[in-house]
């Protein structure tokens, strides 16, 4: 594992809490949605139908529930909205460290890349400099596809998913978001994505790019290189 100064432990901290917080959100939210099921009212799922759908509920005297049920239900609703504000803190200050650091100004220049995947990326391995090859810090992310030899021929099968979960999962959330532009525009990049689809499954084409955008991001802080290169990137 790659040795980290003291401010990469710092910003790995917060996407620890903030990832904590996602966790504790999604679980009141899941709460929250089978309480008021219990009772025969059912909201839609996500985010939004909460904001909105919960505090309409509380507004209505003669929907049957309780005022012990709806006291409970505003102190849920007011934990949850207390979460919501700190994840958006959070977040911002990483849009902000990550707007400070020359390293991940050059990561925020490839598709698919945002602050999340910059700040983690950067606190997890710095410049790179421990990995000597693209592939390498490609197998310690977890998105190298395992082989198997049979007969003197390697066949290549999933991904091995060992390594780091959290920064893997980036990878593929921000590799996913740019799938749905594939063919939306016509540089070197786009047009590999497009051939890949055509010959894969969604799904191992949107690890497969997840692969590529850890090897360009490998290429960017290994080379000190100033921006992404379309046509470089093809080649990675």
């Amino acid at each position: 594992m790659p040795l980290r100064s003291i401010e990469q432990v710092d910003v790995q901290s917060v996407h620890r809490a903030r990832q904590r917080l996602l966790e504790q959100r999604n679980g009141m939210t899941n709460q929250i949605r089978g309480l008021l099921l219990d009772r025969g009212i059912a909201i839609p799922q996500g985010l939004y139908p909460l904001r909105t759908s919960v505090p309409a509920i509380l507004e209505v005297a003669d929907n049957g529930l309780t005022a012990a049920f709806r006291e409970l239900l505003s102190m849920l609703l007011q934990m949850w909205r207390q979460t919501e504000v700190a994840i958006e803190h959070l977040s911002e200050q990483l849009k902000k460290l990550a707007h400070d650091n020359e390293s991940c100004r050059r990561l925020l220049s490839i598709p698919g890349v945002g602050p999340l995947v910059a700040t983690a990326l950067v606190s997890a391995v710095g410049n790179a400099s421990s990995f000597r090859h693209a592939r390498d810090l490609s197998a310690w992310v977890g998105l190298v596809p395992r082989q198997h030899t049979t007969g003197g021929k390697p066949k290549l099968l999933g991904i091995t998913k060992r390594g780091n979960t959290y920064l893997r999962k980036l990878f593929v959330q921000g590799a996913r978001a740019l799938w749905v532009w594939k063919d939306k525009r016509d540089d070197p990049l786009h047009r590999w994505m497009r051939a890949l689809g055509a010959r894969m499954h969604p799904h191992v084409a949107v690890c497969a790019l997840a692969n590529k955008l850890v090897r360009i991001a490998w290429a960017l802080l290994r080379k000190n290189e100033a921006v992404f290169d379309h046509v470089a990137a093809a080649t990675v």
